[in-house]
């Protein structure tokens, strides 16, 4: 029976334990501003996208001493800020930066070992044939009908579209709209706001991405369980 191999394993719980950080400190970055816009620009005197009821800085914010910075009224704007809002995102966005590493080099490390060792071919990507079987397992699913872990890599074929979305989609998407807000690599590469239509669309798809992942996570931990815990964790700890 086959087992996942080492590589597989350690990138493993290095991703799973940045994924985590990455979900702590971005949720106290989300905090400061729950707010998402579309565009180049966005703050708190701008209509925003997305409203998100998020910790204290959610809802109303106050303002007084409005006043344009230029002759043109649809331009920018200053105002003082009457409202006290929740502002320690400091540690949150250096520890997000930080913890982003080490998703970003293992999963370098991962995607090009799983391409080289021929594991993608073999283990994640769905077979042509393999496809119609997707409804009635999807059926099974909702039902709670979980078929007992083996504890190897062959997986279903709704785990096969799942963590294909995530290797191939999500998990690149989520990394080049994180390096777009940052003004120094943006500079560099400015193509990267080009692709994704400015810092503050790059921000909301950096959200909506992230939030895809976490339901990723939600539904292959209550998989893990219901196909047998101790027998998947042996599994992706010692192999056997």
């Amino acid at each position: 029976m086959p087992v996942h191999a080492r590589w597989v394993r350690v990138s493993h719980w290095i991703l799973a334990a940045s994924v985590l950080t990455l979900a702590v400190s971005g949720f106290v970055i989300l905090m400061a501003h729950p707010r998402l816009y579309w565009g180049e620009a966005g703050n708190d005197l701008m209509p925003a996208l997305i409203e998100l009821p998020f910790g204290p800085n959610s809802g109303h914010v106050d303002f007084i001493d409005r006043a344009s910075i230029f002759q043109d009224a649809a331009g920018p704007i200053s105002a003082n800020r009457t409202t006290e809002i929740f502002n320690e995102n400091g540690w949150g966005r250096s520890l997000h930066f930080l913890a982003a590493w080490f998703l970003v080099v293992p999963g370098i490390v991962y995607l090009l070992a799983g391409i080289v060792g021929g594991h993608f071919r073999s283990h994640i990507w769905p077979r042509s044939n393999e496809l119609p079987r997707a409804r009635r397992e999807l059926f099974d699913h909702l039902r709670f009908r979980i078929r007992r872990a083996t504890g190897g890599p062959d997986y279903g074929v709704l785990q096969k579209i799942a963590y294909s979305f995530v290797v191939f989609l999500a998990a690149p998407l989520i990394v080049l709209t994180g390096l777009t807000m940052s003004p120094t690599v943006s500079a560099a590469f400015p193509i990267l706001l080009r692709l994704f239509g400015g810092f503050q669309s790059a921000r909301t798809i950096h959200f909506a991405t992230f939030a895809a992942l976490v339901l990723f996570v939600f539904v292959h931990l209550v998989m893990v369980v219901a196909s047998g815990f101790k027998r998947q964790l042996r599994a992706m700890t010692i192999g056997e």
